[in-house]
């Protein structure tokens, strides 16, 4: 398992029956996790006195019940800052496990002796993106809704990396690789989030566990001579870290050597000691 545990102003304070304690720089917040199937004691006072607490509905959905918790704050990771509020669907604009690979994507990007051009799709609001710059590589980052690289853009700025080469698009991902073959333009890095479900802004389906497979063949298309490293992770529950792995060594090792690695990602828990299974993730590297 790849531990995210270099934090200082994220903290898993506790999880059980369902849900999750957190520490967002000065903020307690509840939000529900489909990992903490155990119903152990909640012992720790923020349970019972949350600044803002999401809570799912019998009808679907959920909503927060907002305490004491401003609309949005900064936290940070390293040189790194982040704008975080709570949003629907119980996010906050940062899956903090993610802090692994960014760390994996820096220190690829700095031994690489040259320099990387990175292709970050589904970008969300861009903390990879960010580690990726900061590392000194160009980024091209892409995302299909207009409000997550408008707040990415504001991640930028508040670490400092406003006039860093980032190419901001929104697009549909899979229309924005089949261009960029088409282009003929080549990446070093690819880095995928992928979502489990979503449309496409003309009504296309996507379905991981379908349609995984081929856009990883197409995004081969697009990575150099000389690619550096893929990075594909999945918080898609049904999908193992083995079957990550499978689809890498299949098409990126057989295309280009290198090999593969493949893993789930974790958040320590203080007050158990145990760490919180958050998907799975795979990084080929060509060396």
């Amino acid at each position: 398992m790849w531990i995210s545990d270099k934090w200082k102003d994220y903290e898993l304070i506790d999880c059980s029956g369902g849900q999750k304690l957190e520490r967002w720089g000065g903020q307690i917040l509840v939000r529900p996790d489909p990992q903490a199937v155990w119903r152990t004691e909640r012992t720790n006072p923020g349970w019972d006195r949350p600044s803002a607490k999401y809570s799912r509905s019998v009808s679907g959905g959920g909503a927060w019940e907002k305490n004491s918790v401003p609309e949005r704050w900064q936290i940070r990771y390293g040189a790194l800052r982040f704008n975080v509020r709570p949003m629907n669907f119980k996010h906050t604009g940062i899956f903090p496990e993610q802090a692994a690979n960014w760390d994996f994507a820096m220190s690829a990007i700095r031994s690489a002796g040259r320099p990387v051009r990175v292709l970050n799709l589904f970008a969300y609001t861009g903390a990879a993106t960010l580690a990726c710059a900061k590392a000194g590589a160009s980024v091209c980052h892409v995302d299909a809704a207009r409000g997550m690289v408008a707040w990415a853009r504001e991640n930028a700025a508040a670490s400092g990396l406003e006039t860093a080469p980032i190419r901001w698009i929104v697009d549909d991902c899979l229309k924005f690789v089949e261009r960029e073959r088409r282009r003929g333009r080549k990446y070093d890095a690819i880095i995928m989030d992928p979502p489990a479900y979503g449309r496409g802004p003309d009504g296309e389906t996507w379905k991981l566990e379908d349609n995984l497979w081929d856009f990883v063949c197409l995004c081969a298309g697009v990575l150099s001579d000389e690619p550096l490293f893929v990075l594909v992770s999945s918080y898609t529950t049904g999908l193992s870290p083995s079957a990550l792995g499978y689809i890498s060594e299949s098409v990126f090792s057989k295309k280009f050597g290198g090999s593969s690695e493949s893993r789930e990602l974790g958040l320590p828990v203080t007050e158990s000691g145990l760490i919180l299974p958050c998907g799975s993730s795979c990084r080929w590297l060509s060396k």
